[in-house]
């Protein structure tokens, strides 16, 4: 597959490479006893991360039903289960930090990866909660590293009330925690805006999708 990347000005290390997330990762509450962590830039290196994702995932498109129709899915997307290899050893890496980071809340590590590939501003996901599995009436949590060019994710409460919305790439992660997928619901927005391609990483629990 081939795609116009652009490297990013923000992200100049030679080495691809974890950051710290003790002392960095920002939570933001929310309402409903839900909860979102930032930490920008957490891989560094990521321009080269992209390049092998688009590349070495056996990306491919998926149709669903509508109403009366079905439609193609506005994306691209690939599966990992816990014993499937990883497609770059960062995510391996990064799977194995959030698990430990998080396991005092979570009780549990970080097991399946989802991928999503935008490649353009036309591509995105509308809104929803993952809540097919345990996520439909348990607190868990669901950990984002995105790759590329920056996207919104955007979030709303379930009841109504002030969203929020977070610029996720290049690295960046965000773990969306506590009952986030029960309470709220969370988007990628189409965009007019030039953008190129984000290659987004979903690390979950066991049971959660």
């Amino acid at each position: 597959m081939s795609l116009a990347v652009q490297a990013s000005l923000l992200d100049l290390a030679d080495e691809v490479r974890l950051g710290a997330l003790s002392g960095a990762v920002r939570r933001t509450p929310l309402e409903h006893g839900a909860w979102v962590d930032h930490r920008p830039g957490w891989v560094e290196g990521s321009d080269a991360v992209l390049d092998a994702l688009i590349r070495d995932i056996p990306w491919r498109h998926e149709r669903r039903r509508m109403y009366d129709r079905v439609v193609a899915v506005p994306r691209l997307v690939a599966w990992y289960d816990a014993a499937d290899a990883l497609p770059h050893p960062v995510l391996a890496d990064a799977r194995a930090a959030l698990s430990a980071f998080y396991r005092p809340e979570l009780g549990e590590p970080f097991t399946t990866a989802g991928c999503c590939l935008y490649r353009d501003g036309r591509d995105s996901v509308a809104w929803h909660g993952d809540t097919i599995g345990r996520s439909a009436t348990e607190d868990t949590l669901v950990a984002i590293v995105s790759f590329g060019s920056p996207r919104a994710l955007v979030l709303r409460p379930r009841s109504g009330g002030r969203g929020r919305s977070f610029r996720l790439g290049h690295g960046d992660l965000l773990v969306m925690g506590g009952s986030c997928q029960r309470t709220w619901e969370h988007a990628v927005p189409k965009t007019a805006a030039p953008v190129g391609p984000r290659v987004s990483i979903q690390f979950r629990p066991h049971g959660v999708a």
